[in-house]
């Protein structure tokens, strides 16, 4: 492999809906870290709402002026002493928190819960994807699949594993019906999910007619309607129902239609959601269930199952930009008129 680089190209999110682009020293990996040449660097909505537009939050998990992106895949190009499992060549997930490893969330395998003062998210308190080289610890990294592209993986990193988090976490099989309120990148996600589960009916909600059209046409949900139609497809309501909006309508929406014994799972950041917690809850059984991205086992066998289902990530995938471009890329991702909006190289489909 030739030489790498002394400099490289990185992105930062000053705040204000503005991005920054700088040159910066190429990093070396230390003990127990591996460096990978980024192929793909997806945009979440998170990096919109509370990076992007401006920097919310206070304390150790607010944005701390890193390079941005939490949602990177690469390949291995150097290894630092210490690593067991990681060599050059090496094509690798990255699980976007790195924790302690140490405290009971970790020993869960949620480093996202983690509850030490050193847990750090790619992007958010140290280095992201944004970059041309990003250095990570070898515990955080996951096996890409062959199968898969390098833009399937940076799609698994917290869009597609905060799906499969969320209908493992209800219990979601074939006897099932399933509802998504929100039809952006993560409702995509989970309606695919939900089919490839062998759900028989899954319906999708979303107030953009646009993102309703393209739900249809991934062949996400088997309907893709308005809220005021749910009724006429879901009577009593689904057997479980999943907010990926962050809204409050749509979450009110997810619980009120959920059957009886219902499960509904919020996924979506933000929003305020008011119940009248008797008739909506109580008298009804239903069970409401908090979803926070995903623990590394369930990513891992998400990427093993998405290489054994065949099912691409990319799909939902809508704009493409190289890093040179990312002040377009994220202008894009904030209008909500697509799906995923992705930084990539020229190498991000091998």
């Amino acid at each position: 492999m030739s030489a790498l680089p002394d400099t490289m190209l990185a992105a930062y999110l000053p705040g204000g809906s503005r991005t920054e682009s700088r040159t910066v020293p190429v990093p070396a990996p230390g003990h127990g870290q591996v460096l990978l040449k980024v192929r793909a660097s997806t945009i979440c909505g998170s990096d919109l709402r509370a990076i992007y537009r401006e920097h919310l939050g206070s304390g150790p998990e607010a944005y701390q002026g890193v390079v941005g992106g939490h949602e990177p895949c690469g390949e291995v190009v150097a290894v630092g002493p210490g690593c067991t499992a990681t060599v050059v060549g090496d094509r690798r997930v990255v699980y976007h928190i790195s924790g302690c490893g140490l405290c009971d969330e970790c020993c869960r395998g949620y480093p996202v819960g983690c509850l030490s003062p050193r847990r750090a998210a790619y992007g958010w308190q140290r280095d992201g994807g944004h970059a041309e080289y990003l250095l990570a610890e070898e515990k955080d990294l996951l096996p890409l699949p062959d199968s898969l592209t390098y833009l399937d993986g940076a799609c698994v990193a917290c869009g597609f594993g905060t799906a499969y988090e969320a209908l493992r976490r209800a219990d979601v099989s074939g006897g099932d019906t399933v509802l998504i309120t929100g039809l952006g990148p993560v409702g995509l996600a989970a309606g695919l999910l939900a089919r490839a589960l062998g759900v028989p009916l899954v319906v999708g909600t979303d107030v953009s007619a646009e993102r309703r059209a393209q739900a249809r046409a991934l062949g996400a949900v088997h309907h893709a309607v308005e809220a005021g139609e749910l009724a006429v497809l879901l009577g009593d309501g689904a057997c479980v129902s999943v907010d990926c909006s962050g809204n409050g309508a749509g979450q009110l929406t997810a619980v009120r239609h959920t059957r009886r014994w219902g499960r509904a799972v919020m996924v979506g950041e933000g929003g305020t959601l008011t119940l009248d917690v008797s008739p909506d809850l109580i008298h009804r059984q239903v069970t409401l269930i908090g979803s926070w991205v995903t623990s590394v086992h369930l990513m891992r066998e998400l990427l093993q199952n998405l290489d054994r289902w065949g099912l691409h990530p990319e799909c939902v995938v809508t704009d493409r930009f190289p890093l040179t471009e990312v002040d377009t890329a994220y202008k894009t991702a904030d209008s909500g008129r697509g799906g995923k909006v992705a930084i990539v190289t020229d190498e991000a489909g091998a």
